[in-house]
């Protein structure tokens, strides 16, 4: 575990709407545009979190259960109980834990946060929570993925050892069994979007959504610059955008908020 703080969703469908954010450590993943590469290693035994409570920040153990967490979302939450939005690094690694921390939110929704790299690990938790949020990300924008060699034992348990998908054709069959999961659920797709691509570039990710689940809101995101990768122009986002309507996708364009806002 990360952090755990309050603040407002940010992206896709739920965009705006004030969530209690907790932040799962690790990710195999090396997307080019990640904003937050602090999250892709787990931590040593001895790692700690930050807790933005109420009464003040301060740090906790990393290693913490799935109730001690749930009691620390209580103490960030500035009034009502708010949904608990479950996000990373990659919350899939943990699947155990994401179940457990659902039977600790009380009146509170649940929404997870995955890059749908690892469907088997979706299909565990799908009964648990009631919103997710599914990235759709082009391959060429991500470097080799960077498996955690052996089970890392800890009072949080192990993290799940399905591997990610390393080249386009394992994309396109972890893409293709995540979207068939999700549909006719409370769900959504986004697209990341870099700038210097090609619109048909994203025909293949359009085109699984449309086979796999057609009516699934899918918000263009634009990715946010960062390190070397710039944000994508207009005439890009209006060709994708086009190409979708083509394929009668319920596409909409929605940029990272939270980021715009300076928001955490």
């Amino acid at each position: 575990m990360l952090e755990v703080f309050a603040s407002f969703q940010g992206e896709g469908l739920y965009v705006g709407e004030p969530q209690s954010f907790v932040r799962l450590a690790g990710c195999p993943l090396r997307c080019r545009w990640c904003d937050t590469p602090g999250s892709w290693a787990i931590g040593a035994p001895d790692a700690t979190a930050r807790i933005d409570a109420r009464n003040g920040r301060r740090r906790e153990p990393r290693w913490a259960t799935p109730f001690q967490v749930a009691c620390w979302v209580t103490q960030v939450e500035p009034g009502a109980p708010r949904t608990i939005s479950v996000t990373g690094g990659e919350p899939l690694l943990w699947p155990e834990f994401v179940r457990a921390l659902a039977k600790f939110a009380g009146p509170r929704r649940v929404h997870l946060e995955t890059a749908g790299a690892h469907p088997r690990a979706l299909a565990q938790v799908l009964d648990a929570v009631q919103h997710v949020s599914l990235d759709l990300k082009l391959p060429a924008d991500l470097d080799a993925p960077v498996e955690f060699a052996e089970p890392q034992l800890a009072a949080g348990g192990a993290p799940w050892l399905e591997a990610a998908p390393s080249d386009a054709r394992e994309w396109a069959e972890a893409r293709a069994e995540c979207l068939s999961l999700v549909r006719g659920r409370d769900a959504c797709a986004k697209l990341l979007v870099a700038g210097g691509r090609r619109a048909s570039e994203f025909d293949p990710l359009l085109e699984s959504v449309a086979e796999h689940a057609p009516e699934l809101p899918l918000f263009l995101q634009p990715v946010t610059p960062v390190r070397d990768v710039p944000a994508p122009d207009f005439e890009l986002l209006t060709q994708v955008a086009e190409r979708a309507r083509d394929l009668e996708l319920r596409v909409r364009l929605v940029p990272q908020t939270h980021k715009a806002l300076g928001l955490p």
